[in-house]
């Protein structure tokens, strides 16, 4: 038996190439590297001369370190094709204590940063992306795809009815997002007004973002839409809003996120990347629902979502949170 996070895990059957040493050299806890960059060098580094079910999981840690940073270890190893303690073994392999251990570095590097472009391409050309427009479409698209299925299987139904409700009952809709959330609220707008609700964009034009958002009343209603590493600006118009008593409905992708802090609903859209490029998926469907949602609300024709889905959603939702 293992033990990980006080939790004990059984020992999954080891294949013959993982009953070689573990790499050439353990380190131990106290060199193991703390920054991502090094343990990212370290992890290319020593790739070549790890087992085969390691490599797996050092080609998977490279490709997606979001999803290494905030993912449970069932599911990383799902993902990655091997068991769970293979992913144990690994984190071992490179001197943590354990995979929480090894998950701190990645929950640093995700919550100061996303990589910036050049750090992307670099970890797209270092990882076992096969340097076709083929390959490389594919794999953008798996994350897509993975993006929204993973979002239809975890949303919160309650958040997301309280979210609707707050948008109908809103005189008019204003709507921020800036940088890689810049598309997600523009679209909002666009299908928002094209469906006859009143919406403005808080459009940073000219500087005057702080403007625009001083001019929304508690009878409006502000949809903010902000991705690590969040926007300042973003964060300012909600905390603004908030602190006026303005109805505010955040989309951002953690719990962590500071505009949960200043939004009296939030739901969370975790999009999936493929080597740091993230998809927005996932952030599209949630964008189509709300607009058409909440138009419908308004008509009289949106119907709530009975008791009985309810709970067999949400026993769904735990279940998927205890793998």
């Amino acid at each position: 038996m293992t033990m990980e996070d006080g939790v004990q895990m059984p020992q999954a059957p080891q294949d013959a190439d993982d009953d070689a040493s573990l790499a050439p050299a353990s380190l131990d806890a106290a060199s193991a590297p703390r920054d991502f960059r090094e343990l990212r060098a370290l992890i290319l580094e020593r790739r070549d001369s790890l087992p085969k079910r390691l490599v797996q999981v050092a080609d998977f840690s490279i490709r997606h370190p979001q999803e290494i940073a905030f993912g449970r270890v069932a599911e990383l190893a799902r993902k990655a094709g091997v068991q769970p303690s293979t992913m144990i073994r690994f984190a071992q392999a490179l001197g943590y204590s354990g995979f929480s251990d090894l998950q701190l570095v990645f929950q640093s590097y995700a919550r100061d940063r996303w990589p910036d472009y050049n750090t992307r391409l670099e970890v797209l050309h270092d990882g076992a992306h096969g340097g076709d427009v083929l390959s490389l479409l594919g794999g953008l698209v798996e994350a897509s795809c993975t993006s929204a299925r993973d979002f239809r299987q975890s949303v919160d139904v309650e958040a997301l009815e309280r979210a609707v409700d707050r948008l109908a009952a809103a005189r008019t809709i204003h709507v921020v997002g800036v940088r890689r959330a810049f598309p997600v609220a523009v679209y909002l707008t666009y299908a928002l007004q094209k469906l006859g609700a009143r919406c403005d964009l808080i459009d940073q034009l000219g500087g005057l973002g702080s403007r625009q958002a001083d001019l929304i009343g508690p009878e409006d209603a502000l949809l903010a839409v902000s991705y690590t590493p969040y926007a300042g600006e973003t964060l300012d118009s909600a905390r603004a809003a908030f602190e006026r008593g303005v109805p505010v409905v955040g989309i951002t992708d953690s719990p962590f996120s500071p505009l949960v802090q200043v939004a009296h609903v939030w739901l969370e859209v975790a999009e999936a990347d493929y080597s740091g490029f993230r998809s927005l998926s996932a952030s599209f469907a949630l964008a189509t629902t709300l607009a058409v949602a909440t138009v419908s609300q308004r008509s009289g024709d949106l119907r709530s979502v009975s008791s009985l889905i309810k709970k067999e959603h949400m026993d769904r939702v735990d279940k998927n949170l205890e793998q």
